[in-house]
Formats: structure tokens, C-alpha cells, sequence
């Protein structure tokens, strides 16, 4: 596991170097949210309001939304806009909620604008007609008990009023020992003027069912949020962010030695030297049978972004002379004259730079005996020939490219074998740098130089 902690570098290297699979990812998230806009997308919206008359409690409010989302109501709704999934299908569309100042909007929702202004318009008015009905259901029986109420509060008032007159006309003149008259007339106006406030309530009850359409939904201009485009656009960043973190955490997760003292650790065997290889040594490997593999190859970079570059020089003479002082340190002769090189079957800049020492190897002066053989190896279940046919074992590997284990497990193998793993050389993969031609000299400057 790295413990390099996640600097903006690090987020700038991913970007950077591993666009190609972050860019698969924001298509890929692209898509899914044009997918899930087909299912999600609200499509067109729009309102209508239905305005309740008369002071009403909150609870009395909440009722009436749930009358207008009733299936009664999405039924009749349904039938009238000829619905074939009935009020079933059409609860999806439609939803309603109360406002402020006793009003309630019923909001309709379509993949057309006209269909959606039809069913907010139709909703609407269907509940309208039901909430008369049910108003006028339920008032039948109490409406007789409201009129012999009303007719009894009427001659109520009416003999009230016959009786003020009575007795003003009773006593003319009015003195001051007829406190008892005065008493009586004041009760009569306060039953007077409590009848009047009881039928006034009674009146303004019944005319709480009235409910006024406050005007046809307007046609909507364009797509309710979220849109396609949000639902696109939002898949290709949460896909892109879940891309960056996932390869900021395969970073932090990678457990593939980087050090050189950490390889020799678990080859047990010292670094001879390093050897750079230009691009990514594809050129020498091995041609793949299937085309998901050439494809893996074209989007995934295997390198680890956290390998601390070295400084070397990228010119063809730089690097024989690096496998040349590697070759010089090989022991000559010995029982076959001959080494093994060891390089993974999926390391492409291991094998391209151990083909280079076999090269270079078999260029010395013809005094050096020992030559190299190169094998490609599986780092899972690596095989190696017999202590019969080489006298030792060179492991060349990338810097980045194997776990301790795979390491090990390497120098297990050798071992079980019969060989003897001589060293280690670790290649590092750089840019091909062109090579700078020198321009011919002019006359003008030949005799420059001589002055």
C-alpha cells in the first residue's frame, strides 16, 4: 500500500495520463443518464388551481387534497380524457398539494404539453364536480334540520320583535319603577341579536362547499427539471468523480514494489543495474490472439502514477552503455556458459530490455563466453527450465510492475529449479527522444571556428 498522501498533483497526473479510460467512463455515465431520463424525466408540467371559498381549517384542507388525488376523482378523470389504464396510470401524473389562502394546485404531467394542460385542466374539474356531489350528499339529510332550524330562529325573531312591540305599547312612558319592563326588552334584543349571529353562521356553513377553478393550466413552453440534459450531464460527473476516486484508491491500495532495496529484499538476489526502455516496449511482445486484449491495452495504462521518475539520459548510446556495465557485471564462463533471463510474459519494457541484453551480449569480442537466453515467464505460476541447461538466473523486471509476492514466489521458482538468481535489473520506462542532427558547417563558420 502507497502511503504517499493524494496531492493535487497526483489528481492532475490522473487526468493526465489516465483520460482515456476516464473519458469511457463519462460516456458510459452519459448514457445511463439518458437512460434513466427516459424513466424519471417528469416531461412537461403543468398547473391549475382550484380555490376553496370560505374561512377552512388546516385538517378540513389536507382532506380536500386527498379527495383530489382520490380514485373516484382519477377515474372520472381518466374516462373523460379516454385513459385506457384508467386512474391507475393516471396517478403518475397528476399530483396535489395546498397553498397558501385555501388554494389547491393540481400539477399534470406528460410526454406532450397539450396532454399535460388536458389532464390538469380535466383533474381539476372532475374534482370540482365530486366535491359538489359529495357536499350535496351529505347536506341531504342535514339540510331539513337546517331549514327547520332557519324557520325556527325566523319566528323567533318574529316574535321577539312582536313582543318589543307589545310592551312598548304597554308602557308609553316609561318611569323609573319600571325597571323590570327595561330588563325584559334587553333580554329580548340579546336573544334577538343571537338568533341573527346563529343564522348568520348557519348561512355562511352552508356555503363552504363552493370551489372556483381559478383558470385553465397554461400551455408549458419546454420540459419540466430535470431534463435530459441535467440527467446526462449529471451521469457523466458522477461517473467522471467515481473514476478519479477510484484510481486515487487503486493508487493507495497498489501493493507492486517500487524501490529497488524492497526488490532485492524479496528476490534476495542484489540490483545489478536499471536499463530504460523508450514507450512501453510493446514492440517485443508477444501478439495477442484477442482483440479485447489489444483493446485493454489501448485504454489502460498498468504504470503506477505514484513512481518517482528518474532522471535519465533517453539517447540509444546512454542506454547501451547501461546495459553494457550490466553485462560486465555477469560472471563469465562457468558450467554451460549460459544465463537465464527471466522476464514476465505481460511486462513489455522487462522483455524489451532483456532482449537488449541478449543483443548486446551476443555483440562482445568473442573472448566472453557466457551468453543469455531469454525466457517469458507467468509472474503467477512461473516455470522455469533446469540447473542443466543455464548456470544462473537474471530477473529483469519494470519498476511498479510486480507485488513482494509474485517476487518471491519468482525466486521460489528458480530455486526449485536448481538456479541460482545471480541479480536483479529493473527497467524504467521514458519517452523515444529524437535524435538531433548536427547541421554541416558553412563556410562562414569553418572559418569562424579556425579564428
Amino acid at each position: 500500500m502507497s502511503d504517499e498522501p493524494v496531492r493535487l498533483s497526483m489528481v492532475w497526473e490522473v487526468l493526465r495520463r489516465r483520460w482515456r479510460p476516464l473519458v469511457v467512463l463519462a460516456v458510459l455515465g452519459g448514457l445511463v443518464g439518458a437512460g434513466a431520463s427516459v424513466v424519471f424525466s417528469p416531461g412537461y408540467e403543468t398547473t391549475t388551481s382550484v380555490l376553496l371559498q370560505g374561512p377552512r381549517e388546516e385538517n378540513e384542507l389536507l382532506t380536500q387534497e386527498q379527495v383530489a388525488m382520490s380514485s373516484a376523482v382519477l377515474d372520472r378523470a381518466a374516462l373523460a380524457l379516454g385513459s385506457p389504464g384508467g386512474g391507475s396510470e393516471l396517478r403518475d401524473s397528476v399530483t396535489a398539494e395546498v397553498v397558501d389562502g385555501g388554494v389547491i394546485q393540481i400539477t399534470g404531467s406528460a410526454d406532450d404539453p397539450a396532454r399535460a394542460q388536458r389532464i390538469a385542466d380535466t383533474v381539476a374539474e372532475e374534482f370540482v364536480r365530486y366535491s359538489g356531489q359529495l357536499a350535496n350528499n351529505s347536506s341531504d339529510a342535514a339540510s331539513r334540520l337546517v331549514r327547520q332550524q332557519q324557520e325556527t330562529l325566523r319566528r323567533q325573531v318574529a316574535e321577539t320583535n312582536r313582543r318589543i312591540t307589545e310592551l312598548h305599547a304597554a308602557a308609553p312612558n316609561l318611569t323609573v319603577e319600571d325597571v323590570q319592563m327595561r330588563t325584559d326588552l334587553e333580554a329580548l334584543r340579546s336573544s334577538l341579536a343571537q338568533a341573527i349571529t346563529t343564522l348568520n353562521e348557519t348561512e355562511a356553513t352552508s356555503s363552504r362547499s363552493n370551489m372556483v377553478i381559478m383558470g385553465p393550466a397554461p400551455m408549458p413552453s419546454g420540459p419540466a427539471s430535470p431534463t435530459m440534459l441535467h440527467f446526462v450531464g449529471g451521469g457523466v460527473l458522477a461517473f467522471l468523480l467515481l473514476g478519479v476516486f477510484g484510481q486515487l484508491l487503486a493508487i493507495r491500495t497498489d501493493r507492486r514494489l517500487r524501490r529497488e532495496s524492497d526488490i532485492a529484499a524479496a528476490l534476495g538476489s542484489p540490483v545489478l543495474g536499471i536499463a530504460d526502455v523508450p514507450g512501453d516496449g510493446r514492440s517485443v511482445q508477444r501478439p495477442e490472439a484477442s482483440g479485447w486484449a489489444r483493446l485493454r491495452r489501448l485504454m489502460w495504462d498498468d504504470q503506477p502514477l505514484d513512481l518517482a521518475p528518474l532522471l535519465l539520459t533517453g539517447d540509444e548510446e546512454s542506454r547501451s552503455l547501461r546495459l553494457r556495465r550490466i553485462l560486465a557485471k555477469l560472471p563469465e564462463g562457468g558450467r554451460t556458459g549460459r544465463l537465464l533471463v527471466l522476464a514476465a510474459d505481460d511486462d513489455g519494457p522487462a522483455q524489451a530490455a532483456a532482449a537488449g541484453l541478449a543483443a548486446a551480449a551476443e555483440a562482445r569480442p568473442g573472448g566472453h563466453r557466457t551468453t543469455l537466453r531469454v525466457i517469458d515467464v507467468s509472474a503467477g505460476r512461473p516455470t522455469v527450465p533446469d540447473r542443466t541447461e543455464a548456470d544462473g538466473v537474471l530477473v529483469v523486471l519494470t519498476a511498479g510492475s510486480r507485488t513482494g509476492w509474485e517476487l518471491v514466489g519468482i525466486a521460489e521458482a528458480c530455486a526449485d529449479a536448481g538456479h541460482r538468481v545471480i541479480g536483479a535489473v529493473v527497467t524504467y520506462r521514458t519517452r523515444a527522444q529524437r535524435e538531433r542532427q548536427t547541421p554541416e558547417p558553412t563556410t562562414d563558420d569553418a572559418m569562424a571556428g579556425s579564428v
